[in-house]
């Protein structure tokens, strides 16, 4: 890379050397030295446009630096951004539902320790923002983002609470659970046979959500998110987890 500065005094010594010269163009100059002043003036436009080419490179390489100081500050506020949008819910992949282990604590209180039957309860994934926003208007009302993914965490642990009972042996149980479990297995059909389902009154049970108006609206919104079903039968609608 040029060195400006080292240009800069090279070409002011040559200048200095052709005043001195110059001073004595009153005086009669020998042959030689007339040709000597000759030879530095060739010098001296030689390092001009030696100069000439070190301001270009630098003046390119500042525009450079100025396009990618640009660039990070763009790159910041990109991040700054996500940052301060980082939504309440993030997705997870399917499996066993963690919430609801509170109330199943409560709700499930065996009379002697013995190993719960492992099996797979099924749960709903958060609803992404993208997913959110693809809900027409007029489904979704005032209900918000973050209102919208508590209501999916409150069906979760309604259907965790209710297959952690379900799969424990009926020794284990107390009266309450007992009652719980009957009514479980009375609900259950040919249809549902394989599948998680909640009904309103295990929402009620086992979560804090109130279970309203708005909540219908809920539903309707996760069921046009692909998350559950309705199984209509017995005087019973049954949420089927997809």
């Amino acid at each position: 890379m040029c060195d400006l500065q080292d240009v800069s005094l090279h070409i002011h010594d040559r200048i200095s050397s052709l005043r001195s010269m110059l001073d004595l163009a009153a005086v009669e100059l020998p042959q030689n030295k007339i040709k000597k002043l000759g030879q530095e003036l060739s010098v001296v436009g030689g390092l001009l446009e030696q100069f000439e080419k070190c301001v270009g490179q630098q003046r390119e390489q500042l525009r450079h630096l100025k396009e990618l100081e640009e660039s990070f500050k763009e790159n910041v506020g990109g991040v700054q951004h996500m940052k301060d949008n980082v939504p309440a819910h993030m997705p997870n992949k399917r499996g066993l539902a963690n919430g609801g282990e509170a109330a199943l604590d409560e709700a499930v209180q065996p009379a002697q320790q013995q190993p719960v039957k492992k099996s797979c309860i099924r749960s709903m994934d958060v609803i992404t923002m993208p997913e959110f926003e693809s809900i027409p208007q007029y489904m979704r009302g005032r209900v918000s983002y973050d209102q919208m993914n508590a209501a999916v965490q409150s069906i979760n642990t309604a259907v965790t609470a209710k297959y952690k009972i379900l799969h424990q042996s009926m020794k284990t149980l107390n009266n309450h659970t007992r009652k719980l479990h009957q009514r479980f297995k009375e609900q259950e059909t040919k249809d549902t046979k394989g599948q998680n389902f909640v009904v309103e009154e295990d929402i009620r049970e086992f979560s804090k959500i109130k279970v309203d108006k708005r909540f219908q609206g809920i539903l309707n919104m996760l069921r046009h998110c692909q998350r559950l079903r309705e199984l209509r039968g017995g005087g019973l609608t049954r949420y089927m987890m997809l």
